[in-house]
């Protein structure tokens, strides 16, 4: 069983974690209880974001808490039989967010971000998948001069800090821009450094195939069907029993319910997501995503038709969809672009894996040995997939990391 790991998770993380890994040698099984790349990996809005560098923070304005508290809008939704067991994670995060704590917290996301794009490009190259990354960047466009001015006061942050690439656009550069928007607005960033992807299943799937050319074996399993098996670990999956002397926790939102079972209890917690795609009316196009900042949604050029994302909604793990942000998104974007039908039958939904201090959970498991955790990355698991298991394989083998892995340690939250 020397040097052979079990990957629990097949998103764009656990994917990338098994491509490092067996380039390091490993005799790698991939596990998953559906395909790869069909999880939260599937439904976002395609961007890698290597302008990220500043992590969302939790709103502190009293005017924000508010209209958030109605629980009326379009980037922020919440159910409130959920809202006692969130209590303490998110005061966590609102704590995390003081600009005290804050500034260390965003250092330590841009060192990991700011590899996010070369480690795409390497990863794609040798997926044959460097079609799929459209350096097209994307686009926020802003309805009021407040919320527009302290956007480009973040973004000058971003670019005299960490060297962030964008331009200002007035109103009439994002018309030449995107000259199908129906509704003038007052300014934008464009973020030029950035990859726009058409169809994000297939890069995680062009990610997989690698994986499978390399030697890598992928089988369907259930994760919570993992043991200890001697000195490593077991799984069941539908080529039966998998062993391996280590294993690694790549499971998203739900790795905190294989990681409880081994004694460890990160404060994880989700916020889901949906999306709908469109048609468009006549000969209109869309050139390159944007988000809509005085709604709070994404709208994004997909093989699949114009993608509309939602933000985030807090509920209860495994409660029933409600798509109600996307019901009051959609108008609002219908009056921004000439959307047509509806081109699903239904709404997907999906959890993003969130953590208090917004950084991803990645290293040695506390308390077990040959287990690892890569998991945590919120809204950037499909930009930060790639570097993630880059980092874990290089820890894994006792090599140089890629970058410093100590703000992202597991022991971090006990």
């Amino acid at each position: 069983m020397e040097r052979s790991v079990i990957v629990l998770g097949a998103g764009m993380v656990g994917v990338s974690v098994a491509v490092h890994l067996r380039r390091h040698g490993y005799q790698v099984a991939l596990v998953d209880h559906q395909r790869p790349g069909l999880g939260a990996s599937f439904g976002n809005g395609g961007l890698i974001q290597t302008e990220a560098v500043l992590p969302t923070a939790f709103p502190r304005e009293l005017a924000q808490l508010r209209r958030i508290a109605r629980n009326r809008s379009v980037d922020v939704a919440y159910h409130a039989m959920a809202l006692p067991n969130l209590a303490g994670p998110l005061l966590r995060y609102w704590w995390n967010s003081h600009p005290s704590r804050y500034q260390a917290l965003a250092r330590a996301h841009a060192a990991l971000i700011a590899t996010a794009g070369r480690e795409h490009t390497a990863l794609a190259a040798a997926a044959g998948a460097t079609a799929l990354l459209r350096p097209i960047g994307w686009m926020r466009v802003f309805g009021h001069a407040e919320t527009f001015e302290a956007a480009v006061t973040q973004a000058n942050l971003a670019r005299r800090e960490f060297g962030v690439p964008f331009t200002i656009l007035d109103g009439a550069g994002i018309a030449v821009a995107e000259p199908h928007l129906k509704v003038r607005r007052l300014g934008g960033l464009h973020w030029t450094g950035a990859f726009s992807v058409a169809d994000p299943h297939a890069l995680t799937h062009a990610y997989a195939s690698l994986f499978a050319r390399e030697g890598g074996h992928f089988a369907l399993g259930d994760a919570a069907t993992l043991r200890r098996d001697g000195s490593g670990w077991s799984v069941a999956s539908s080529d039966g029993p998998l062993q391996a002397a280590e294993v690694v926790v790549a499971l998203g939102a739900a790795a905190g319910q294989v990681t409880r079972r081994l004694g460890y209890a990160p404060p994880l917690f989700g916020k889901r997501g949906y999306h709908m795609h469109y048609a468009l009316l006549g000969n209109a196009t869309l050139n390159r995503p944007v988000v809509d900042m005085e709604s709070g949604f994404l709208l994004a050029p997909m093989r699949a038709g114009i993608r509309l994302t939602t933000g985030a909604e807090f509920a209860r793990p495994g409660a029933p969809p409600t798509p109600v942000q996307l019901a009051r998104a959609e108008p609002i974007a219908r009056g921004l672009l000439p959307l047509a039908e509806r081109l699903d039958a239904a709404p997907w939904m999906g959890v993003r894996p969130c953590t208090p201090d917004m950084l991803p959970v990645i290293g040695r498991l506390p308390g077990q040995e040959g287990a690892w955790c890569a998991f945590g990355h919120a809204h950037q698991g499909f930009t930060l997939g790639p570097s993630t298991g880059r980092l874990l394989a290089e820890m894994m083998m006792g090599e140089k990391p890629l970058v410093n892995p100590q703000p992202y340690s597991p022991g971090r939250f006990g």
